[in-house]
C-alpha cells in the first residue's frame, strides 16, 4: 500500500504551491489513477513522494518511508518519460547493467525484455526507438527487481490506443498479482476506463477521492447539477414527466438537497420546478470533465429563486460544491459551509412551498417573511447583541481556520541522493563494455601514437623511452595520458549525462563503492592501454626502422613503473575530475591542466640550490621499521619517492590529492543534507 499524507511542495516566489496539503492511498490489487489537468500538480505529487523533490510530507510504501527502504528499487519501480540512457547502448546491454545495479541476476533482463514484447528488438540501439517502444523498455527497468508497487507519470502519453491499452493490460496484470499500481494521466476517460479507483486533482488540491464507478457516474457525462430543499418531490416529477415524454432522462440523488439529472437541460428542469413552484437553489449544467472546484468560502447567497416575471431560469448567483462527493471528501471548510446551508434548508422546508395557484413562488423581494440563516451558536450571557441581528456562517470558518494553524506541520522532505548499485563492478564492467566510445578511443590513441613515434624515429632526436611512449618534447603528455584521462573522465561523465542510476535525472550517487569501481576499471583500462601502446610502437619501429630501436634499455623496471603509474594517474584525474566537476570535459580539461599549470608550479617550488639531500633513506627506513624487508622492497620504495620528487609526479600527487579531498567532501556533504 501507498500512503501518501500532506504533501505540500515549496512555494515559488509570488505563485502559491503546486501541490498543497494533498493526501490520498493507493491499495495493493488495484490500479490508482491520479487525474489532474495540466498544471494541476500531478508530477509533482508523485516526486513528493518519491523524495525527488523538497517540500513537506511523508509517503509510506508498505509502512516505511522509502528513504528507510534498504533496496528501493524493489519496494518501488519508477517510470518518468523517456529512458535515460545512452543513445548508443543496446537494449539488452541497458538493462544488463541495470541487473549489476539492482542485484538481480543477468537473466533477469531477457525475462522483463519478453515480458515487456521487446526480444526482437533486444540489439536496437536506445537512440533508435520510437515512443511506444521506449515506453516499454521504461516498463521494464520498472520491473527489473520486481517491486511491489509500480509509479508511472503519464505513461501512455503520446501512444497510439493500441499501445496505451496493452500498458494498462501489463499495469492491470501487476495489480492482479497483489502489486500496488498509481499513474497519473490528464484523460479523465482513460481513468475511468483503466484505473479501479481516481484521486483527482485540481489547482494542486484534492477535489475527489473515490472509485472508477462512481467517478464515472457523477463526473463524466453531461448532467444538470440542481440543488434544492424539496430534493425528493422534484425527482418525482422529473422522472414522471420524462416517462410521459418518453425521454431518456435519469436522475441521480446525490444525497440531502442535491440532485443530477442526465439526458436533460437547465430549461427543462426550471421550467418543471416553476410549473410546480418548488424552490430551486442551485441549477447550472456540468459537462464531462473533472467537475468544478471545491469551494472553500460559504455562498454569498443562501436562496436564489427562478425569475417569474422574464419566464426564464435565472442562473444560480453562486456555484455549487463539488458534485458527487460527501461531506467527508471536501475539505473541512467546505464541509462546515455545506452543512450550515443544509441547516438553513431544513429550516425552510417547514413552511413549505409557495403554493402555485396564488400566482406562483413569491421572490425575495416580494416575500414579507424574514429569511432565516444558520449562525453559530452564541452564549446564553451575552444579551448585549441584539435578537435581530444574524450571524453569518463565517464564524464558523474563522474558528475552525484558528484551530487549524495550531495542527503541526507534515514532516518535510529531504531529496536524497540514489543509492549506489549493489553491484558496482559488474555496472561498472557492463556501462565501460556497453557502448563502443571506450574502444574508439583505445583505437585512435593506438592509431596516434605509432604516428608520432615513426615520425619521431625519423628525426633521431628523442630517447628511446619518450620515442616508445610517443611523448614529443612539445606535447604535455602523450597520447595514451590523454586517452587514459579521456577513458576515466567518461566514467563520471557519463552518469551525469545520461543518469541511468537516477530516477527521473536526479542527482547520481556519489558513493565509495561506487568510486572504488570506477577506480579499478580505470586502472585495468590504463594498464592495458600503456602495455598495448608500448608493443604497438615497438613493433611498428621495428618493422619500419629494424631492431635498433626496440632494444630494451637497463633500466626498464624503473621506466616501466613511472609510464604505468603516469598513466594510471592520469585517469584517476579524469574519474575525481569529472565526479566533482559533473561532467566529461571538466574531467579531460582537469588532466591537462597538471602538465600546463601543476607542472610549472610545483618546478618553481623546487628550483633553487639544495643544502641538504635524502641520500642514505633505504637504510634509515629499514632501521625505522626494525624489521628486514623481503626482496629489497626498500629500494622499490625509494624509487618510488624518486618519482614523486619530479616535477610531473609531484604534480600528478597534488592534483589527485586534491581532487579525491573535494569528491570525499561533496559526498559526505550530500549525505549530511
Amino acid at each position: 500500500m501507498i500512503q501518501a499524507i500532506g504533501l505540500t511542495s515549496n512555494p515559488r516566489k509570488e505563485h502559491p504551491p503546486a501541490v498543497d496539503d494533498v493526501s490520498f492511498e493507493a491499495r495493493p490489487g488495484r490500479v490508482t489513477a491520479l487525474l489532474g489537468a495540466p498544471g494541476a500538480g500531478k508530477t509533482t505529487a508523485l516526486r513528493l513522494m518519491l523524495e525527488l523533490q523538497q517540500g513537506r510530507g511523508i509517503t509510506y510504501f508498505r509502512g516505511r518511508p522509502l528513504h528507510r527502504v534498504a533496496h528501493p528499487s524493489r519496494e518501488v519501480g519508477v517510470l518518468f518519460g523517456d529512458v535515460p540512457g545512452n543513445p548508443a547502448r543496446t537494449v539488452r546491454g541497458h538493462l544488463r547493467m541495470l541487473c549489476a545495479a539492482v542485484g538481480v541476476p543477468v537473466h533477469r533482463a531477457d525475462d522483463v525484455l519478453e515480458a515487456v514484447g521487446l526480444v526482437s528488438l533486444r540489439d536496437q540501439r536506445l537512440g533508435t526507438l520510437s515512443r511506444g517502444m521506449d515506453r516499454r523498455l521504461g516498463l521494464a527497468c520498472a520491473l527489473l527487481a520486481d517491486p511491489h508497487a509500480l509509479v508511472l507519470d503519464g505513461p501512455t502519453e503520446g501512444l497510439s490506443a493500441r499501445e496505451s491499452g496493452w500498458l494498462h493490460g501489463v499495469l492491470r496484470a501487476h495489480a492482479a498479482r497483489g502489486g500496488t499500481v498509481l499513474f497519473s494521466t490528464g484523460d479523465p476517460k482513460e481513468a475511468a476506463r483503466a484505473a479501479d479507483w481516481v484521486v483527482t486533482l485540481e489547482a494542486g488540491r484534492l477535489v475527489a477521492d473515490q472509485g472508477a464507478a462512481e467517478f464515472a457516474r457523477t463526473r463524466l457525462r453531461p448532467r444538470v447539477a440542481v440543488r434544492s430543499p424539496y430534493a425528493a418531490r422534484l425527482a418525482a416529477l422529473l422522472t414522471k414527466e420524462a416517462r410521459s415524454r418518453r425521454q431518456p432522462v435519469e436522475v441521480a440523488k446525490e444525497g440531502g438537497t442535491r440532485l443530477s439529472v442526465y439526458g436533460s437541460t437547465c430549461a427543462e428542469v426550471g421550467e418543471t420546478a416553476f410549473r410546480h413552484g418548488i424552490l430551486v437553489h442551485q441549477l447550472a449544467d456540468e459537462i464531462g470533465d473533472a467537475g468544478p472546484p471545491a469551494r472553500t468560502d460559504p455562498p454569498a447567497n443562501a436562496e436564489t429563486e427562478l425569475n417569474d416575471s422574464a419566464g426564464v431560469n435565472a442562473e444560480p448567483e453562486t456555484p455549487s460544491l463539488r458534485e458527487g462527493a460527501s461531506a467527508t471528501e471536501l475539505p473541512p471548510v467546505a464541509a462546515q459551509c455545506e452543512s450550515a446551508g443544509g441547516g438553513a434548508q431544513q429550516q425552510g422546508s417547514t413552511q413549505g412551498p409557495a403554493d402555485s395557484s396564488a400566482g406562483g413562488p413569491l421572490s425575495l423581494a416580494e416575500d414579507p417573511r424574514p429569511v432565516e440563516v444558520a449562525s453559530a451558536p452564541q452564549p446564553e450571557t451575552d444579551a448585549a447583541a441584539p435578537a435581530s441581528t444574524p450571524v453569518t456562517p463565517l464564524t464558523s470558518v474563522t474558528s475552525y481556520a484558528s484551530t487549524a494553524s495550531l495542527a503541526p506541520l507534515p514532516p518535510p522532505i529531504t531529496v536524497r541522493a540514489t543509492p549506489r548499485p549493489l553491484r558496482p563492478l559488474r555496472y561498472e564492467l557492463r556501462r565501460a563494455t556497453g557502448v563502443a566510445v571506450g574502444y574508439l578511443t583505445a583505437a585512435a590513441v593506438l592509431a596516434a601514437s605509432a604516428i608520432l613515434s615513426v615520425f619521431l624515429a625519423r628525426t633521431g632526436h628523442t630517447p628511446q623511452a619518450r620515442l616508445l611512449a610517443a611523448w614529443p618534447d612539445e606535447l604535455p603528455l602523450p597520447p595514451a595520458a590523454l586517452g587514459a584521462g579521456l577513458l576515466g573522465a567518461l566514467a563520471f561523465g557519463e552518469e551525469f549525462r545520461y543518469p541511468a542510476l537516477a530516477t527521473d535525472r536526479g542527482t547520481v550517487p556519489r558513493r565509495i563503492g561506487l568510486l572504488a569501481a570506477k577506480l579499478a576499471v580505470a586502472t585495468a583500462t590504463a594498464l592495458l592501454l600503456a602495455a598495448l601502446t608500448v608493443g604497438f610502437d615497438a613493433a611498428l619501429l621495428h618493422l619500419v626502422y629494424g631492431g635498433e630501436l626496440t632494444e630494451v634499455p637497463a633500466d626498464w623496471p624503473t621506466l616501466s613503473a613511472s609510464w604505468i603509474s603516469l598513466l594510471v594517474a592520469c585517469a584517476w584525474a579524469g574519474v575525481l575530475a569529472a565526479g566533482v566537476f559533473r561532467s566529461t570535459t571538466a574531467g579531460l580539461a582537469a588532466v591537462l591542466a597538471v602538465p600546463i599549470v601543476v607542472v610549472p608550479l610545483v618546478q618553481k617550488a623546487l628550483e633553487g640550490p639544495t643544502v641538504r639531500s635524502a641520500a642514505g633513506l633505504p637504510t634509515r627506513l629499514r632501521e625505522l621499521t626494525l624489521v628486514e624487508w623481503p626482496f629489497g622492497a626498500e629500494r622499490y620504495l625509494a624509487a618510488g619517492l624518486r618519482m614523486l620528487a619530479q616535477p610531473v609526479g609531484g604534480a600528478l600527487t597534488l592534483s589527485l590529492t586534491a581532487l579525491l579531498c573535494a569528491y570525499l567532501l561533496t559526498a559526505v556533504r550530500s549525505r549530511a543534507r
